[in-house]
């Protein structure tokens, strides 16, 4: 894939492209909060030089930084729009995991009828109704949670509260270990208020495009396996239960959750023809 840059008044975004064809989808891979384009080693193995492929270093992460910290989570939905703008990449199917999968839906907010679909990983809705008072007032003030651990324990807490699998803990663990502790914590509160104000807003966040849940069995991470059995209940949109898998799921069982990407691009192609 090649490395290319988008410059904002806050900092460089650092993304990634693989163009095979002009008419194939494209994949828009968003990693969770913290995560960086790493997380998606193993789909990028599995698509590439057959589907178009697209990723980011998002706002303040890895490759993307220094950025300063003044952004909302429109603004990166709407540095994601200008960028795939500028490469040419119309209606690509979003594929975002946790974090990226709220940036996918601020997308879908912002610019309606732009998206061929939306695959969320470990995701949960944007939705005002979803979450509790409590919960909002929880997200807005876990900085002085994550400074309160020791680094070391932070990271080892962090790696293995999201993945299952060894892969998928020595990744995180490699990827959260690029960071100065203060940095870290000062990124991973940052991303909470962003979210926590998004769901303030109380907007309709409509998806108007395809869509496909997916959450790992054993996905601990705040309450994302509640959302996401109320999410598909309520909305009637396809959810499958990754057994073996936790909050990454896309590490921890890679060829399960590529074959279902695959399936629903295959799908959005199929429309689009």
């Amino acid at each position: 894939m090649t490395e290319k840059t988008f410059q904002t008044k806050l900092g460089s975004i650092h993304y990634w492209t693989e163009i095979v064809a002009s008419a194939r989808p494209t994949l828009v891979f968003l990693p969770g909060l913290t995560a960086d384009h790493r997380l998606f080693d193993r789909q990028f193995e599995a698509f590439a030089g057959r589907y178009n492929l697209f990723t980011w270093d998002a706002p303040g992460h890895a490759a993307s930084r220094p950025f300063e910290l003044r952004f909302s989570l429109d603004d990166k939905a709407r540095w994601l729009h200008a960028i795939l703008a500028a490469e040419g990449i119309a209606r690509p199917v979003l594929i975002g995991q946790s974090m990226g999968g709220y940036v996918a839906q601020c997308y879908l907010e912002l610019f309606p009828g732009s998206a061929e679909g939306f695959v969320s990983i470990d995701s949960a809705p944007l939705q005002r109704n979803y979450v509790t008072a409590a919960e909002l007032w929880m997200l807005r003030h876990m900085g002085p949670v994550y400074r309160a651990y020791p680094w070391k324990s932070l990271v080892k807490a962090g790696a293995t509260g999201v993945a299952d699998t060894e892969y998928g803990q020595e990744l995180m663990r490699r990827i959260m270990s690029a960071y100065p502790k203060a940095e870290y914590c000062a990124l991973a509160a940052h991303g909470f208020r962003i979210l926590a104000d998004a769901m303030a807003a109380d907007r309709a966040y409509r998806i108007d495009c395809r869509c496909l849940l997916l959450c790992g069995e054993h996905d601990h991470a705040g309450s994302v396996k509640r959302y996401n059995r109320r999410w598909a209940q309520e909305t009637g949109l396809p959810i499958v239960w990754l057994k073996n898998a936790g909050h990454n799921s896309n590490t921890d069982v890679p060829d399960v959750v590529n074959a279902l990407i695959e399936r629903f691009a295959q799908d959005c192609e199929a429309i689009c023809v």
